[in-house]
């Protein structure tokens, strides 16, 4: 089958497929081998209990994965085992996770010099460097 990629349930009658694919498939992760090792290093649980790599999803498992800073919490709605466009890969699971984070507000205010000040002096460039969080040691 050409682009559309497969659905897992339909092919051959299967009823599982690896968390690893999985994963990778509706996009949690970016390459199979990042999922893998997420598996490995035991960010990812199914069904509360940690997943080797090659442990069997079913429609209805419910996945927490470490991606980064953030946990996400998916309930299996749907096999695949290709990596499919975004959107079909979004109906194949059900998203419980947690709103992420509130983002850091942008750092503080930089002062500017005005134009045509010229260099600034050694005094004026240490105020810039602590002003902007970086010291010399």
């Amino acid at each position: 089958m050409g682009g559309g990629g497969r659905l897992a349930w339909n092919h051959g009658g299967v009823e599982s497929i690896r968390v690893d694919r999985w994963l990778w498939a509706v996009r949690l992760f970016k390459t199979r081998a990042a999922a893998n090792d997420a598996c490995r290093g035991g960010h990812v649980r199914l069904d509360g209990a940690r997943a080797k790599p090659s442990a069997p999803v079913k429609v209805g498992d419910t996945i927490r994965v470490h991606v980064g800073d953030r946990e996400r919490v998916v309930e299996v709605a749907r096999l695949i085992d290709k990596r499919v466009g975004a959107a079909m890969a979004a109906e194949c699971l059900v998203d419980h996770s947690p709103p992420p984070p509130p983002r850091e507000p942008a750092t503080a205010a930089v002062p500017v010099r005005d134009r045509g000040a010229g260099r600034p002096s050694k005094r004026e460039r240490r105020q810039l460097e602590r002003a902007r969080g970086r010291q010399k040691q």
